[in-house]
């Protein structure tokens, strides 16, 4: 089994991590070696668990390697869901999560132990607060909450609500303000933030007499910019006392520097022995939280605090592993219960209906989707062809790309000039931040230049990836004379130079997908300028930064969080793994104004015609509680 584990890394259908890994835990058992294995490489595919069922050779590999995912198979003894079930039961290395092995073993599925430990933290949090609010209402216990108050400020925040047409927003807040964990969901342009500044003023109101600690935080830098500046404007806009807009907070955090993490330590400052001092949280960007970070927030809240999660269900999950705010987002499709539906409909005026469900979660009851996109309008191309591949319709796309969309444009990618025209078009597109460097204009008036427009990728390497894009429209820029050749720090330098930070850096404020321009300061010495969440500019001494990247080109991972007036997406020629619906989608509604597609139809097709996939035990979980 080593040989062909081995056999296996240098195919890339296994790390070195997954196999070493494997060894160490059962080198003499080549059925248990090859489960451990496996599971390590589904962990580093962002999957939380591997079901027994996915051990078959079929199914090994992803059915890349049919031939080496056979022979491993009958190295391990041919073993069916059955046997895969006794032989792991009975290793010592395999427990049911009572005792502390290194996997566990739970309704057919396993897991590394920290894995499960962390989705049944997330679970039993979610799962708590829905059943506190059953057991109050079977009890007919008043809530905490006046409810005529709370009709008399939502009809104000919100309007009447006499339309027949339902206000979601509306909905939203009621949900929010009348559970302590709320879940909001919506595309582009459906006004989450909105609703988010309105409810925290119902909230404000309807305690006048307290002062509640509230704080709002994101996964990166740039969505917690986003989040203080568009929060700011909205809540500028409300009708409040001087004394109640005091409460709402300045700026949003991300959330290591929220959980007050630590330099070169796993460590965090705030954790269930050291609460967060906190009555409501805003997270923003929640489709971004992987499971572990989720489970360190949710350890690290006080037992009393509220916390409204606002995300975009349909966009990619974390680059690390879990869906969590995609799975839960699941039990929206069921609707409300009987009893929710009747109290929603009390405290908005709009008409909402429940549902008996003889098998869900009581986590429906925390959930709105947000379902009208006040961006993007019928006429709209961007929305139009978001809306076609979130339902995964091909046809639908390609329709719409062969019509003459004023707010889009696709190109081909096949040729050597194709690829020219995509460096032309990149060239255009950051012409007027350089024209602004050159300029000397202000840091913070060339950080907003540059956040205009940008080019996103699938992939890292290659010439369709980071790496390639970034070198070739480096050589372009300079070709034009648009950038200077680099030549300060070791050759990788010169003034304009973008780049993103990819690991945090908490000593010096720096957070993974923070941006910055490397620019001359007023002694003529080259800084990197990032503007901080708070809107203030800060600079660094390049020597200084943690690991970066040249950010002409960036992943579409690493865009969650962001907008850009003019958003250009490249595909690669060929169709890869990595390319899937939630992918694109993701990518088409980065563009505020303007999107330009290059890449092959073949590709686009079959990349919205594959949803991405993430196996975990959440939505059982989530039921069975």
């Amino acid at each position: 089994m080593i040989a062909l584990c081995e056999q296996a890394m240098a195919l890339g259908a296994l790390r070195a991590l997954d196999v070493q890994f494997a060894r160490m835990l059962a080198a003499d058992q080549p059925a248990i070696m090859l489960a451990a294995a496996c599971l390590s490489a589904e962990a580093g595919r962002g999957h939380v668990c591997l079901r027994l069922a996915e051990l078959q050779p079929e199914l090994l590999f992803e059915g890349r390697f049919p031939a080496l995912a056979q022979a491993m198979w009958q190295a391990a003894g041919e073993p069916d869901e059955a046997a895969w079930l006794a032989l792991l039961t009975a290793h010592p290395a395999v427990g049911d999560g009572q005792q502390a092995t290194p996997l566990v073993l739970q309704q057919q599925r396993l897991y590394l132990q920290r894995m499960w430990q962390d989705e049944g933290q997330v679970a039993d949090f979610f799962i708590a607060d829905a059943a506190q609010l059953l057991a109050l209402d079977q009890q007919n216990s008043e809530m905490d909450v006046d409810e005529s108050r709370l009709r008399e400020i939502l009809d104000q925040l919100f309007g009447s609500g006499d339309s027949n047409e339902i206000n979601w927003q509306k909905v939203a807040a009621a949900v929010a303000v009348t559970r302590r964990i709320a879940i909001i969901s919506g595309g582009p342009g459906t006004g989450k933030t909105t609703t988010v500044a309105r409810l925290l003023a119902a909230l404000v109101q309807l305690q006048p007499d307290s002062r509640l600690r509230i704080q709002l935080a994101a996964p990166t830098g740039k969505a917690a910019a986003r989040l203080t500046e568009s929060l700011g404007q909205a809540s500028r806009k409300l009708p409040l006392t001087e004394e109640q807009r005091a409460l709402f907070p300045e700026e949003a955090s991300t959330l290591h520097r929220l959980l007050g993490a630590q330099p070169h330590s796993q460590r965090m400052r705030y954790h269930q022995g050291n609460p967060l001092h906190l009555d409501v949280l805003v997270v923003d960007e929640a489709s971004m939280v992987d499971l572990p970070m989720m489970a360190r927030l949710i350890a690290a809240l006080p037992a009393q605090a509220r916390v409204i999660f606002l995300g975009d269900r349909d966009q990619l999950a974390s680059v690390e592993a879990g869906a969590v705010l995609g799975d839960i987002c699941r039990f929206a499709e069921q609707g409300y219960s009987p009893a929710r539906a009747a109290q929603l409909a009390r405290l908005t005026g709009c008409a909402i209906v429940g549902t008996e469900m003889a098998h869900s979660s009581s986590v429906r009851d925390s959930l709105c989707l947000l379902r009208k996109s006040y961006r993007f309008d019928a006429s709209s191309g961007i929305g139009r062809l978001a809306t076609a591949v979130n339902s995964g319709d091909s046809q639908a796309v390609r329709r719409l790309l062969s019509q003459d969309l004023s707010d889009v444009s696709c190109f081909p990618l096949n040729e050597t000039d194709d690829f020219k025209s995509l460096l032309d078009a990149c060239t255009a597109g950051y012409r007027p931040y350089l024209q602004a460097v050159a300029r000397g204009e202000d840091p913070a008036d060339i950080l907003r230049a540059f956040g205009a427009f940008q080019v996103l990728c699938a992939l890292r390497e290659g010439p369709f990836g980071l790496s390639g894009l970034n070198e070739r429209i480096e050589q372009m820029l300079q070709r034009q004379g648009l950038i200077r050749g680099a030549t300060a720090f070791g050759g990788r330098w010169y003034v304009g130079r973008p780049v993103m930070i990819s690991r945090n850096d908490s000593a010096l404020g720096l957070f993974n997908g923070d941006i910055g321009i490397a620019l001359h300061n007023e002694l003529g010495e080259l800084r990197v300028y990032f503007q901080l969440p708070d809107g203030q500019i800060k600079s660094v001494q390049p020597s200084r930064l943690p690991v970066h990247d040249t950010a002409y080109a960036m992943t579409v991972h690493k865009s969650q969080g962001s907008e850009f007036e003019h958003t250009l997406l490249v595909l690669p020629n060929h169709f890869l793994p990595v390319l899937t619906r939630e992918l694109v989608y993701t990518a088409m509604t980065r563009a505020k104004r303007q999107l330009s597609l290059y890449c092959s139809e073949k590709v686009l097709s079959q990349s919205i015609r594959t949803p991405t996939q993430r196996r975990s035990g959440l939505v059982e979980r989530l039921v069975a509680g």
